[in-house]
């Protein structure tokens, strides 16, 4: 335990360089082949994809959409998109629309004509061949599956 420990302290000028990595060419004394940066050429050449008509964003999708939110529930004065009624909207691309969505109440009033105005006006967009209506009740609708304009609109805001 009475070991004696020395720091030496040892003064250099210069140190060494570390020897370069070599890469030899695959015949001997042959040119090396010009290298071509090509790694951006691929990425700058792609151009940005389009939305697919039948996916949001699409124009047949919007359109389907704006349809939607030109039907207006009877008894309150908001279109049945921003009052949070409907629940999905698909649009395959040979163009059928399959729209799921629910009603305020069980009990509505509009409970048989309501799904199938929908289906109507869906069915008049331009490009869209058939449409569906799946009425669903799970899960139940409440006030907050309203948009913020729809909110806004009844003074809920």
């Amino acid at each position: 335990m009475n070991e004696e420990h020395s720091i030496a302290i040892e003064e250099v000028s210069a140190v060494d360089a570390p020897p370069r990595a070599r890469v030899e060419a695959a015949e001997p004394f042959a040119a090396p082949a010009e290298r071509k940066r090509d790694y951006l050429e691929g990425f700058l050449a792609q151009k940005p994809a389009g939305d697919a008509p039948g996916e949001p964003g699409g124009a047949l999708y919007e359109a389907v959409v704006d349809a939607l939110k030109e039907i207006y529930d009877p008894e309150i004065p908001v279109n049945i998109y921003d009052l949070g009624l409907i629940y999905g909207v698909d649009v395959t691309t040979d163009g059928h629309a399959v729209v799921t969505m629910t009603l305020t109440t069980p009990n509505c009033p509009v409970a048989e004509s309501m799904p199938m105005e929908v289906e109507l006006r869906v069915g008049a967009v331009p490009g869209i061949g058939t449409s569906e209506v799946n009425l669903v009740w799970d899960p139940a609708w409440d006030p907050q599956k309203m948009s913020d304009d729809a909110k806004l609109e009844l003074g809920m805001l």
